[in-house]
């Protein structure tokens, strides 16, 4: 980023869009596995989210599609933050019971559980530590990957905690992780253009946020390295959609093209394809 463009002082992840090969399917299993409620749904799409909050997930159906292949760039999760750490307990024992679970770590700003969707998408769920117990080191914040305390997860469950109890209506997405070719061309992309920071570092990894959050955006190459975004023939993350703070829009156009990345101004929005090939649509609040 250049020294005279101002960082951007927040940013919200409002909902992101998931291309599924069969979408009865994959429905059923974000409301069984995640927790997460149908909020509106048509012949060909189904919203969800939260049990009386808003839609954070829209689901569309790409009939057939095959797998993401596991080196192409693309989606790595989408993660989704829940209020609690309770809220965090359920989902984890629900998962488990049901052998769900691929992953549960420790990342010292957050705890957090993994899994993947019938189209082998990565999906996180997690919840936040207050922020003033982040750790940082020569002033950078410090994340990890450290075994999760799984005895004191538990331990936050009530005697009668029901496991299929939905996730709560304050639930988000939190963050996006994506696979990248090339960690130059993420960061020129998030940084330069469109104005997050780089919090930290991770050997292979980028984690990026604004406003001070631990990464609304993070990006690797562990296994992408080199490689293009998949076909769109495969199931993916299509596009998504980003909050801006007001005031901020015409700034991020302006830097968008002096970084050199292509976009399509719509009325109040813009659309920009990130390095993983999926369609940020970036606005401001609604007035």
């Amino acid at each position: 980023m250049s020294q005279d463009a101002a960082p951007l002082p927040a940013l919200s992840l409002e909902l992101a869009e998931l291309a599924v090969s069969d979408l009865a399917r994959s429905a059923g299993f974000y409301e069984r596995a995640v927790g997460l409620r149908r909020l509106r749904e048509t012949a060909d799409m189904v919203e969800l989210g939260g049990e009386g909050g808003r839609p954070i997930l829209r689901l569309t159906e790409s009939r057939d599609a095959r797998p993401k292949p596991a080196d192409a760039a693309g989606l790595f999760h989408v993660a989704f933050l829940l209020p609690d750490r309770a809220a965090l307990a359920t989902a984890f024992a629900r998962l488990a019971n049901a052998g769900l679970l691929t992953g549960a770590s420790d990342h010292l700003v957050s705890e957090a559980i993994y899994l993947d969707d019938p189209d082998g998408l990565g999906i996180e769920i997690y919840r936040d530590r207050p922020k003033s117990e982040w750790p940082y080191a020569d002033g950078r914040l410090k994340m990890a990957t450290e075994p999760i305390d799984q005895r004191g997860l538990v331990a936050e469950l009530a005697r009668d905690a029901a496991l299929d109890a939905p996730a709560p209506a304050a639930t988000t997405v939190g963050h996006l992780h994506f696979q990248v070719g090339d960690l130059d061309e993420a960061r020129a992309f998030w940084v330069d253009a469109v104005g997050l920071e780089l919090m930290t570092t991770y050997p292979g990894a980028l984690f990026m946020s604004a406003g001070g959050y631990h990464h609304h955006v993070a990006a690797n190459v562990w296994r992408s390295r080199g490689r293009k975004p998949a076909p769109e023939d495969c199931a993916r993350l299509a596009s998504f959609e980003v909050t801006i703070p007001a005031g901020t829009l015409a700034t991020t156009a302006t830097r968008l093209d002096a970084a050199g990345v292509a976009f399509e101004r719509r009325s109040e929005t813009l659309l920009a394809r990130e390095p993983s090939g999926a369609i940020a649509v970036m606005r401001e609040p609604a007035r």
